[in-house]
């Protein structure tokens, strides 16, 4: 990892570590597309599928916005492996793996997997919407609030399907 710190005045070094971010997320985004289909798959809940196919939409909208990030910038589009995103998507295969197929306590696995993965870019959207405020790319704040909302309503509808139904079912099963 590159060194950030540093005394410039002139934010440099801020951005920096701004633009790192950006690729960092933007692979986390990259690979959530192909995550997203295998866990619409592994769901049994038709309400959860839905909503893993709903965001997979967002998501690969989500990959463009930080493209139109990059270019606001004048930077060139690039993704860094994201390591906490490895560890997170690997965890989700994981859950698919020690859950039996059709069972709702798969999908109770699969709502816990998903929300580590809606918390992480949450907390790097928030930051980079942050980070560009400060470092006077507003029109990039924009963008990436954008992002950060539909980020908080899918967490919220993950929410929302495993209160209505799915958790009360898998103690059930």
């Amino acid at each position: 990892m590159k060194n950030f710190v540093t005394t410039d005045q002139d934010g440099e070094k801020l951005k920096e570590l701004f633009v790192d971010g950006l690729k960092d997320i933007y692979w986390a985004e990259k690979h959530l597309t192909k995550a997203l289909p295998k866990l619409a798959k592994a769901a049994t809940s038709e309400d959860l599928k839905s909503a893993f196919e709903a965001h997979l939409g967002e998501t690969e909208t989500h990959v463009t916005k930080v493209e139109q990030v990059f270019e606001m910038l004048g930077e060139k589009a690039k993704a860094k492996v994201c390591p906490a995103m490895e560890g997170l998507l690997k965890e989700g295969d994981e859950i698919v793996e020690m859950t039996e197929k059709g069972t709702i306590v798969r999908d109770c696995g699969l709502i816990m997997a998903a929300q580590k993965v809606e918390h992480y870019e949450i907390a790097s959207y928030g930051t980079l919407r942050t980070l560009a405020r400060i470092l006077g790319h507003y029109d990039a704040a924009e963008v990436l609030q954008t992002i950060l909302d539909e980020e908080g309503a899918a967490d919220k509808k993950l929410t929302d399907l495993a209160e209505a139904h799915i958790n009360e079912e898998a103690a059930q099963e």
